[in-house]
């Protein structure tokens, strides 16, 4: 059972501590305060029930509907947490090192049994991109990116490699959320001359020249995001070069492309040019809402075909968050622009209110999809 009051943790320069959100806003018992900077990590399982975070010197794990600890890890160097979507499982990393004599380093991705505290597996993982392995939802599924190869392990087994997707050099990868059949969105950068491509693909179907589901290739990509919509029939591919050959613009150049798992795809006209600033999916996974274009940025919902739904017009904005039922869309321009955002009725297209939350990097739904927080 989660708990009912959502629970919200801050870190600032007083040291980490826990808040009941609304209606409430006290501070919580249910977490004793951590003073001190040494706090730089911690996270809640998907769930809500669990909590870990690091202190500089241990990570620790407690269960917040009962206020027990449950966990201690002897992990000073830790700078990243994550729990597995059902909470089997704890990932850790730490900075990788190696010895002065050359030789390699240890193991720096921990994975550890939420239940008995026992270390399931340590891996080698040089980059902190990409650092967690994915799960599916069920965790029947769990892969990470090996040597340009993905690797996939089953019902946590850590041990044994059930399947592995080899192309020329998988630079990054994506598994689909939802249940079962699993499918997984691969990038592999292009190289002399040759295009980049995204390919889909239905998990374990990965041999033959038949097996991909889908293939997009493009020129004018150094890195590229993937999003699934959350029924995982299709992904959006944002395409950037980190500098514009151009010169019209500070960002590089992006554009954005639609996958389907049936075979289709399209690159989507943006009717305006500039920077893609974000895209996201409605949760109905028929929509996508993205914002894009130079200052002032234009918003607009595109349908599955591509084709424009509905224009929000222009605005200083540079960020879109659907909320967590999906009926309603916040338009706002946070970062280097003034906090400024427009609530948005997506089902009648009507505008809601126009709050303001100055000097803001931060921003989340809370889940009762009536409360959002700005830092």
């Amino acid at each position: 059972m989660a708990p009912s009051t959502p629970l919200l943790t801050v870190r600032g320069s007083e040291g980490l501590y826990m808040l009941n959100g609304p209606p409430h806003f006290t501070e919580s018992t249910v977490f004793p305060r951590e003073s001190g900077k040494n706090c730089k990590v911690y996270t809640f399982s998907k769930d809500g029930t669990l909590f870990a975070w690091g202190n500089g010197e241990k990570i620790n794990v407690i269960n917040v509907t009962n206020k027990g600890l449950l966990h201690s890890f002897n992990l000073p160097k830790a700078v990243c947490l994550e729990f597995s979507p059902k909470n089997t499982v704890l990932a850790t990393w730490q900075p990788y090192t190696t010895s002065k004599d050359g030789t390699a380093g240890i193991p720096n991705l921990q994975l550890y049994d939420v239940k008995t505290g026992t270390c399931l597996k340590s891996f080698i993982q040089k980059k902190m991109q990409n650092w967690c392995p994915s799960w599916s939802e069920d965790e029947t599924v769990c892969a990470r990116n090996v040597n340009n190869e993905v690797h996939f392990f089953e019902n946590n087994n850590f041990n044994t490699i059930a399947n592995k997707l080899h192309l020329q050099k998988i630079n990054d990868f994506v598994l689909s959320p939802g249940p079962q059949p699993y499918k997984v969105a691969v990038y592999v950068p292009g190289s002399k001359g040759a295009p980049s491509f995204v390919r889909l693909y239905q998990y374990p179907n990965f041999d033959g020249p038949h097996a991909a589901l889908a293939n997009k290739s493009f020129f004018k990509a150094d890195k590229v995001t993937m999003l699934w919509n959350k029924k995982a029939t299709a992904v959006l591919v944002i395409a950037s070069t980190d500098v514009d050959k151009t010169g019209a613009s500070y960002y590089g150049e992006q554009t954005l492309h639609y996958i389907a798992a049936n075979g289709e795809s399209a690159v989507v006209q943006l009717p305006k040019n500039g920077p893609i600033y974000d895209v996201v999916w409605n949760s109905s996974s028929t929509e996508f809402c993205a914002v894009y274009g130079f200052m002032p940025a234009k918003a607009t919902i595109f349908n599955l075909k591509c084709d424009p739904v509905f224009d929000f017009g222009t605005g200083p904005r540079n960020a879109a968050y659907y909320s967590p039922h999906g009926h309603i869309l916040v338009l706002a321009g946070f970062g280097n622009l003034r906090g400024q955002m427009e609530v948005w009725d997506v089902k009648n297209y009507k505008l809601i209110s126009k709050p303001v939350a100055s000097d803001s990097t931060y921003f989340a739904w809370c889940p009762d999809g009536e409360h959002i927080l700005t830092a």
